[in-house]
């Protein structure tokens, strides 16, 4: 069984969708924006009755995320809407309804760009850097505005642009609006319809470059000829064309940037005594498998003066989920670089699916450290996307098939969260310099937050504990890191050792850092009603309950406080 192939599968779709039309310079035809009316519904509405039956046929469960009641209240509203759409912006917000279900792999493949509906795109490649989303590269047209923040979009913020196109993106988590809603800037239809600009022909995209402000604006183009997604959607998000002027500065190109339709390579850096492995896809070469590369990479470290292995998965979107083994059990048989601080999986947006399934191997069997942005996946995911094609406009959606549960049942992290924290700057991508490599390249491992807090606590020092807490977590290296389970366990390691006192000073750190964190809550309750400190205790409860009401065990300790009975 393979795992949804995530984005490969969208590079597909793009490739049916923009390899029709010419690449040369012919002018774009204009999308009709008159409604399609009511002589024109009545095939848009059958195409939204079979999409609504066929999500809930095929999807493992539809409404994991989304209710049934008000799934099925917004397929009634767009059915009544339907006449006052034009042809675009009921793609739109079929692709809205595909994206209710809620996970990366159920999406509506035919948004934004779809050869039914005409694709064109604005040709400029912007990215949401940590810094802002900027345009990177750009047909040399509008050169002038290549290394430009973006302010606004058709006179629409750009803070306020992503959250129009939220509503249209599948995705696991966060991760995903990061890297889908810059690329979908570059589409005519999706702004149009995402009412982020009101007129598609001329769009006033202005940036902020050099201390000034810079307007470009953009005019639809057809969708150019590729022959390959990584064309499109170059580098993990980055979409750019040959011949497009690009915001790199002249020089080597980095590592993360070196050989995109390589499946997976690797290169041995001497300075560092490191190996750099890419995986840009979980899948086998014509000329080599990946248990052959796993071979061959393991023999290369086993033979030569390795000490770091850096497995980079930022710009793997998925594949064959059972093609990863290799690379975890040839990892756990080595004891020369399987220790802390010497095996390192970089992440990112992109990395989803089947790369996030090689992500879980990593982090459950291996000591490796994960540095960079969190994952586009989350642990537990939904995954094994089966088409739906619409009967009469053959738009393209798809719909998950199984639940993959490679971790613990009640794992529901949204993502695998860095423990170094490293985010790619504008500034980073101009220069050619790769921070998150850096960051594995430097990391020096350090023994875990709660032993400091431990050794604190234990000299009877409870404000050194609690200012070692508070650095950990405002560090930016550790932006993503979470350590609220390892706290919480320390809090009922010293509640059972009788001290009390100490457990309710460490759950009261953990609410502090984690306030969202009904289990937290639930904690800090337990620790507080053991020591005596019933009122506080009964508070504690309730802000428990308020953010999951489904606490049973918290609801149960609460009626006995509130009706005075003891255990």
């Amino acid at each position: 069984m393979v795992t949804g192939l995530g984005l490969r599968t969208l590079a597909l779709a793009l490739f049916v969708a923009l390899a029709p039309a010419a690449a040369g310079g012919r002018q774009a035809a204009r999308t009709p924006v008159a409604p399609v009316g009511e002589a024109g519904a009545a095939p848009w509405r059958e195409d939204l009755r079979h999409l609504a039956a066929e999500l809930v046929r095929v999807h493992r469960n539809a409404f994991h995320t989304v209710p049934r009641e008000r799934f099925e209240a917004e397929v009634r509203e767009l059915d009544a809407r339907i006449p006052s759409l034009a042809r675009h912006q009921i793609a739109a917000e079929l692709a809205r309804i595909v994206a209710l279900v809620g996970d990366g792999h159920t999406v509506m493949l035919s948004f934004p760009f779809s050869p039914e509906l005409g694709s064109r795109v604005y040709p400029v490649g912007l990215y949401q850097f940590a810094d802002g989303v900027y345009v990177h590269a750009a047909d040399p047209k509008y050169a002038a505005a290549v290394g430009g923040k973006v302010v606004s979009i058709g006179g629409t913020p750009v803070d306020v642009a992503i959250e129009r196109m939220r509503p249209y993106i599948a995705r696991d988590n966060e991760m995903g609006v990061r890297l889908y809603a810059p690329l979908f800037f570059s589409s005519p239809e999706a702004l149009h319809a995402a009412g982020v600009v009101a007129d598609m022909e001329r769009v006033p995209l202005v940036v902020e470059k050099g201390g000034r402000s810079v307007t470009a604006t953009l005019e639809p183009a057809p969708a150019p000829a590729v022959h390959h997604f990584f064309e499109l959607i170059r580098d993990g998000g980055f979409l750019a064309l040959p011949g497009w002027a690009d915001a790199r500065e002249p020089g080597a190109a980095p590592l993360w940037a070196k050989n995109p339709r390589e499946y997976f390579w690797f290169e041995y850096l001497p300075d560092s005594r490191a190996v750099y492995v890419q995986y840009n896809a979980v899948a086998n070469k014509e000329n080599e498998t990946v248990e052959a590369f796993a071979r061959r990479l393991y023999e290369f470290v086993a033979s030569n003066p390795v000490d770091r292995l850096v497995f980079d998965v930022r710009r793997n979107g998925g594949g064959n989920n059972f093609l990863n083994r290799p690379f975890m059990l040839g990892l756990v048989r080595s004891t020369k670089v399987d220790q802390p601080g010497k095996v390192f999986v970089l992440t990112g947006r992109v990395t989803f699916s089947a790369a996030q399934n090689f992500s879980n191997l990593f982090e459950k069997f291996t000591n490796a450290t994960f540095a960079g942005e969190p994952t586009g996946g989350s642990p537990n995911h939904y995954g094994d996307a089966a088409r739906i094609t619409l009967p009469n406009s053959k738009l393209v959606a798809q719909a998950s098939t199984l639940w993959w549960q490679d971790m613990d049942p009640r794992d529901r992290r949204p993502w695998i969260g860095p423990a170094v924290a490293a985010e790619m700057t504008f500034d980073d991508y101009r220069a050619n310099r790769d921070p998150v490599l850096e960051a594995a390249l430097r990391f020096v491992p350090q023994p875990p937050i709660t032993a400091g807090v431990r050794q604190a606590l234990d000299a009877k020092d409870p404000a050194r504990a609690g200012a070692l807490f508070r650095a950990y977590v405002t560090d930016p290296a550790h932006k993503y890191a979470t350590v609220e389970g390892l706290m919480n366990t320390l809090g009922y390691q010293l509640m059972g050792a009788g001290r009390v006192a100490d457990a309710v000073v460490v759950f009261k750190m953990i609410v502090d850092a984690y306030p969202d964190s009904w289990n937290a809550w639930d904690s800090l309750a337990e620790g507080s009603m053991n020591a005596g400190d019933r009122e506080n205790a009964i508070k504690f409860y309730e802000k428990s309950l308020q953010l999951n009401p489904k606490n049973a065990g918290g609801r149960a300790a609460l009626e006995k406080l509130r009706s005075g009975q003891k255990d």
